[in-house]
């Protein structure tokens, strides 16, 4: 980076952000968040190996989503008080010995503390997504975060299939000691590519905690953002908990490579995050957000006209989760474009309570859609998971109707 870029970076200026940065910053988000969910389809091969009963076997992927949960409210806020390189480097390093511990464990206890600390560290994409931001100008931020925002869901989606078809050939210690490798290299390419960003505020770390319960009831925008995230991050959890259940079920009868080609089809809805971005970029967030709620819905009425057929039912879910992605890719865009466009100065802050309020949603939608698959069935399981953005839609309602209200007074 020459001077005057540097210059531009440490007094403030928002400069142009290149097209390799924006793919740089895509792929590391993606190769970050990725290490939440290597564990999600390892949970029966974990538990085995270390020795973690079955009752308990649960706790390899919530340890790993309590420890992002906590990153995101004591870390990512940070990034409003720290130098940001500084601070995702150290989120890299603390990822990649995470990773090691949970690649040469044997027991559970070990295994245990390491996924903990492997979501605490991943909280490093969270600071990557507002970086993005503070090096774009305002009439391109959309789109930019929306190119980064693609990188990390792609992450989220190659995870589980990559994960599960290196577990079938190799073991799934490789699969964490593989991530490790790539923490540590990746730290050292973003240790030499990213600028200095050095934030301007003197705010004491207490003081920016206690911060976060003021921005949250002072800043409607983050709630409301927050609240339809949750409902279709909490319909986005309970399809991807439930189905591959289903998909290895007598009704479909795949095997752990067939779920894993069902998921990366799935990653078709990756697309939809620069359309929100350019959307948000032109104005139409509103409309934009009904629209993904409404994907979010019909993804789970599609399944339920499913035919007799086993052969097009699987067709039609593959159209399901493909439509279910896009309407969270494209919201997942347009909040943080909402909040991103708020006071920079606290931009890690909201960044931090937006992901940990939704990803709340989530951890409900995992945890209620198991329950009501085993109590009730796959099409009470539907109705469940529709039920999620339907009821994000009724807060999208109190929005619009504001919005019309001041148009017409």
């Amino acid at each position: 980076m020459n001077k005057a870029s540097n210059h531009s970076a440490l007094v403030g200026e928002v400069p142009d952000i290149s097209s390799g940065m924006i793919l740089l910053l895509a792929i590391a988000s993606g190769l970050i968040v990725a290490n939440l969910y290597y564990a999600q389809t390892l949970v029966g091969p974990i538990s085995a190996s270390t020795g973690l009963s079955a009752k308990a076997a649960g706790l390899i992927v919530t340890l790993t989503q309590i420890g992002y949960t906590l990153g995101l409210l004591f870390v990512v806020p940070l990034a409003d008080l720290l130098e940001n390189r500084r601070l995702i480097i150290t989120g890299l390093l603390v990822t990649a010995a995470a990773l090691i511990a949970a690649a040469i464990s044997t027991g559970p206890l070990v295994f245990l503390a390491a996924a903990l600390a492997i979501g605490l560290g991943s909280v490093a994409a969270q600071v990557i997504v507002p970086f993005a931001a503070h090096l774009s100008k305002e009439a391109t931020r959309g789109q930019a975060v929306g190119k980064v925002v693609s990188g990390l869901l792609l992450g989220i989606m190659l995870a589980r299939p990559a994960a599960s078809l290196v577990a079938d050939h190799a073991s799934w210690h490789v699969v964490f000691g593989g991530a490790a490798v790539l923490m540590l290299g990746l730290a050292m390419v973003l240790r030499r590519a990213l600028p200095v960003r050095r934030p301007v505020s003197k705010i004491r770390y207490a003081a920016l905690m206690a911060s976060l319960w003021h921005l949250l009831a002072g800043t409607a925008v983050l709630r409301r953002r927050a609240a339809y995230h949750a409902g279709l991050f909490g319909a986005f959890s309970l399809f991807w908990t439930v189905t591959p259940l289903v998909l290895a079920s007598p009704a479909f009868g795949l095997s752990q490579t067939g779920i894993a080609i069902f998921a990366l089809v799935g990653m078709a809805g990756a697309v939809a995050s620069p359309i929100a971005g350019r959307l948000a970029d032109a104005g139409h967030t509103l409309p934009a957000t009904a629209a993904a709620l409404m994907l979010g819905m019909v993804a789970f009425a599609l399944p339920m006209f499913a035919p007799q057929s086993p052969h097009l039912a699987l067709g039609l879910l593959v159209v399901a989760s493909i439509v279910l992605d896009m309407g969270v890719a494209a919201n997942l865009v347009l909040g943080q474009r909402a909040i991103f466009s708020l006071a920079p100065e606290v931009r890690g802050r909201l960044n931090g309570l937006y992901f940990a309020l939704f990803f709340a949603g989530g951890a409900a939608g995992s945890a209620i859609g198991g329950w009501i698959y085993a109590s009730y069935g796959w099409q009470a399981t539907l109705l469940t998971g529709m039920a999620f953005p339907s009821l994000a839609l009724l807060v999208w309602l109190g929005e619009f109707m504001t919005s019309l209200s001041r148009r017409t007074a």
